[in-house]
């Protein structure tokens, strides 16, 4: 659908942690400190709550939080303040650390996606195509440079001509996939599997990062529904009369970012608080009222990889998370489950949470913990890296999203990210994409063109 992951994601507004972008910077990624990408996030905002340094009115993505949020949501939040965890009314402002009310891509009680803030004000414009139900299969190169692409609508194969910049933006997956089905990337592996290396780029779909994720589930106590009977037709009105209610939630509408260790230099863990039992990317369900809370490692260091199997543009390519592949890594993992139990019990002792079904009270000690999370742990959704900015031999990008040896070809999504960021990974991409626009109009682009002449995306195709 139009609107990537922001048409079907829980719309959380998070940028990361300041450190993380100064983290980039220090690595060779120049002009991708915190201060220098603090300008894009507020230029695209429009925020509801905040007005100040931090934020931005008056941008096409509308950030606002929950209008009616679960009383379960905001006792969870009450829990963790009882234990130390400071109280945080802005995860984007001056700190990132505590425990609050997160901020959504929200409007008037409704979903706001990016297909809604930037593309349908421009969608009628002249100078825009969009293309549906069609699959880019790769980017045509003459020479050393991108000339347009090729692409696969029904039976039918299609090339587009490009006279400026080719940008790339299929995701962490798509995008190196495209890159290597183009010949871009590992040549030994692109000419086993019947792909003509036109540019060695070793690190094409490698350091590939993501969030790994562990779900404990509590059924609530007394008779607290949290969003249990939220399909109750009473609810659909209340929201269509009024766009209030149950039917306005994110599921995850509150939640902290702590360091399991002080000496870190920033949160290594998300907890989201929500008022629904939610297990196995949804798979699951329970049959009473029930709340989770969700502990996602911001914070990883294992690397996985995107590899295409085949020269078919059509086959998905082979993706390896590699998740948790360090005991570091697993240590950090249990002390999170620790802390969400230790939340539980205080919302216990106030009378919210009652019996908990995830780990269960037959896991106990940090080595069951461990069996319990190898076997449940799952994955957040932020994939990211596979394309990162860095040098020829383990990055694919300069800082100014140009693929290295190829002229008028940059890349605009997370795959960019030299490592992920401590937090939900929508609101960078769209900081990504106002970078990239802004490179692209600036004197010095590579093409001097003042705006992008195509662009390739997962769900479409923009011109």
């Amino acid at each position: 659908m139009l609107g990537g992951c922001g048409s079907m994601n829980a719309m959380i507004y998070i940028r990361g942690n300041r450190v993380d972008y100064n983290d980039w910077a220090a690595e060779g990624a120049d002009g991708w400190a915190y201060e220098d990408v603090l300008p894009l996030f507020t230029r695209s905002e429009n925020n509801e709550q905040f007005s100040n340094a931090f934020h931005g009115r008056g941008g096409p993505l509308n950030v606002t939080q929950v209008r009616d949020v679960d009383p379960v949501s905001h006792a969870l939040v009450d829990a963790a303040a009882s234990i130390g965890i400071p109280r945080n009314d802005d995860f984007n402002g001056e700190r990132q650390e505590g425990t609050g009310q997160f901020q959504v891509t929200h409007r008037n009680g409704m979903r706001w996606s990016t297909a809604e803030g930037f593309l349908r004000p421009v969608r009628r414009r002249a100078t825009v195509t969009v293309r549906t139900g069609a699959q880019v299969t790769r980017i045509v190169l003459e020479g050393d440079r991108a000339s347009g692409i090729e692409l696969k609508a029904g039976q039918k194969l299609e090339r587009i001509s490009c006279s400026g910049d080719v940008i790339l933006c299929a995701g962490a997956f798509n995008t190196p996939a495209l890159l290597q089905h183009s010949g871009i990337g590992p040549a030994e592996h692109l000419r086993a599997i019947g792909i003509e290396p036109l540019v060695d780029l070793p690190a094409v779909g490698n350091h590939l990062m993501e969030h790994p994720i562990a779900y404990t589930n509590y059924e609530l106590a007394g008779k607290r529904q949290g969003l249990f009977d939220a399909e109750d037709p009473k609810h659909l009105i209340k929201w269509l009369l009024r766009r209030r209610g149950k039917l306005t939630s994110n599921i995850g509408e509150t939640g902290t970012h702590i360091r399991t260790d002080p000496a870190m230099p920033g949160p290594n863990f998300q907890l989201l608080f929500s008022p629904a039992y939610f297990m196995e990317h949804g798979l699951q369900s329970w049959d009473a009222p029930a709340a989770s809370i969700v502990a996602s490692f911001i914070a990883p260091e294992s690397r996985g990889s995107v590899r295409v199997r085949s020269a078919d543009p059509l086959r998905k390519p082979a993706v390896q998370l590699n998740m948790l592949s360090t005991d570091t890594e697993m240590q950090q993992m249990v002390d999170a489950i620790e802390l969400a139990r230790e939340i539980a019990a205080a919302a216990q002792t106030a009378g919210v949470l009652g019996a908990e079904m995830n780990p269960g009270p037959a896991v106990r000690t940090r080595e069951e913990i461990t069996a319990w999370l190898r076997a449940n742990a799952q994955h957040t959704y932020h994939p990211a890296c596979t394309a990162r900015i860095g040098s020829e031999t383990d990055g694919v990008l300069d800082p100014q999203l140009r693929v290295h040896d190829v002229q008028g070809l940059r890349v605009a999504d997370t795959s960019i990210m030299p490592t992920i960021i401590r937090g939900n990974t929508m609101a960078p991409a769209v900081m990504i994409g106002e970078r990239c626009a802004e490179l692209i109009r600036a004197p010095h682009s590579s093409n001097e063109m003042p705006a992008p002449a195509l662009a390739a995306a997962d769900s479409g195709l923009l011109t």
